[in-house]
Formats: C-alpha cells, structure tokens, sequence
C-alpha cells in the first residue's frame, strides 16, 4: 500500500478520534473523518495484547492486504482500524469477512460501487 494511502502523523490519528465517528463489531473498530480528497488513507492500531510483534504484524499484514484488494469500492475518506482480541486467531477469510463488514457499516465500503475518483 503507497504512503498516500495511510494515515501516519497523530494530529491525522487526534483529528480522526476526535471527530467521534465510529463503528464497531466483535473484531474491529472503525474511526472515520469524511474529508474531500482522492482516496482513502488508513490508519492501523494493533495492540500488544494480541500477540509479539510476528503477531501483530500479520494481523496488519491481513488488513492493508484486504484493502488494496478492495480499494476501488471504499469511500474517499480518513479512517484508523483498531484490531480487537481474537483477530489473532483468524485466518484471511475470517479477516476479510469481519473486516468487510466493520467497513459497510462504517458506510466506507459499497460493494461493486468504485470510488476513487480520476487522477
């Protein structure tokens, strides 16, 4: 996933939280800024109560990658992922499945809408 499509710097991460959007199911929360720009960036928050770093990093690993396979169906918009207890033990479908529905809810994710707008 390119740099421009993620959200790094905590004013981003504070201006995110702050704005109080958020949904939820059993496995993640979703934090979401609507914003007018090109596509979407992403944030990533995987606890250390989930695992070491190997861990937490496949966790990140599953996510970004359900993303860019994804991408063209997720609204232009800011959003952090907070990966909750038990993603750990999920395989990539189960990720994606769960992840999926986080994002419809969140109304970030309209399958077989694309959203990105032309370059």
């Amino acid at each position: 996933m390119k740099k421009s499509y993620r959200v790094k710097s905590e004013k981003d991460f504070n201006a995110i939280f702050n704005d109080k959007q958020s949904v939820a199911n059993k496995r993640f929360v979703i934090y979401k800024l609507d914003k007018d720009q090109k596509h979407f960036r992403v944030g990533l928050s995987v606890s250390k109560k989930l695992g070491n770093a190997v861990v937490r990093n496949g966790i990140k690993r599953k996510i970004r990658h359900v993303l860019i396979e994804h991408r063209q169906e997720l609204q232009a918009v800011d959003f952090v992922i907070i990966a909750r207890k038990g993603v750990e033990e999920l395989d990539y479908k189960e990720t994606e499945r769960n992840l999926l529905h986080v994002l419809k809810l969140a109304k970030i994710y309209q399958e077989g809408i694309p959203s990105e707008k032309e370059e």
